[in-house]
């Protein structure tokens, strides 16, 4: 579409002779600079994520340990733990990919697992474990939470809505108001290049408000740069 409207706007300038000298700074300042901003604000988000998830993965595998560990004759145990806590996992997992109309129902699951985890961590102490492992293992799981809390946050708030509506709008007249500027510089180039120039910007400005839009949300798992859930993988690692 903006690169149609580029050349078509294009065209009618030159139909009807309109030119005009625009400064391209006014590109910079009015598109590219604010799509910028919000790549590089949704890229630290993800990143931030990316962390996140990585501090809940190692308290979970902190909580595995310690229950393999101090449980070393009940295998039972030991599998039931690792159970609950690729349940949890799958629950966050689900929670990040759900459709609009059952983020409440994925939300609550999660908490339904994470009791449940508790729940069952507390047969610890039929073991006679000293207190302060009892507190090391609950810990584990305020840290899990909070990881889940924080990954929740970057999910609800993203990049200001006004500033995606902001850059969308302008990348969207910007091949309208900037066609007698085109016109204008053509004539420098050899007949038929006029219209190279408007679709190579066309083709940057929709360029770089795609990269922002898959980066907006980094757990709807479209596009290579997306968090993924390796609840499979990380069962894999818990045995060894």
């Amino acid at each position: 579409i903006i690169t149609f409207l580029a050349v078509a706007g294009t065209w009618l300038c030159d139909y009807y002779n309109i030119e005009a000298e625009f400064p391209l700074t006014l590109v910079a300042i009015a598109i590219v600079f604010p799509v910028v901003f919000s790549i590089d604000s949704a890229y630290k988000r993800r990143e931030r994520a990316l962390g996140l998830l990585g501090d809940f993965k190692a308290h979970a595998m902190s909580i595995y340990h310690a229950v393999k560990d101090w449980t070393p004759n009940d295998a039972a145990y030991k599998a039931d733990v690792k159970a609950h806590l690729l349940d949890v996992y799958s629950s966050i997992r689900e929670f990040f990919v759900a459709e609009h109309d059952k983020e409440n129902s994925a939300e609550k699951n999660i908490y339904i697992k994470m009791s449940e985890l508790s729940a069952l961590l507390q047969k610890l102490r039929d073991y006679d474990l000293q207190a302060g492992e009892m507190s090391r293992i609950n810990q584990y799981s305020s840290k899990i939470l909070t990881s889940v809390e924080n990954l929740k946050v970057f999910w609800h708030y993203r990049t200001p809505i006004t500033l995606r509506a902001y850059s969308k709008v302008f990348i969207y007249t910007f091949p309208l108001i900037y066609a007698p500027y085109f016109v204008s510089v053509a004539e420098k180039y050899s007949h038929g290049l006029e219209y190279v120039m408007p679709v190579i910007f066309s083709f940057i400005l929709v360029s770089l408000d795609n990269i922002q839009g898959h980066l907006e949300n980094p757990f709807d798992q479209i596009g290579e740069d997306d968090i993924k859930f390796d609840v499979e993988e990380f069962g894999d690692l818990l045995d060894l």
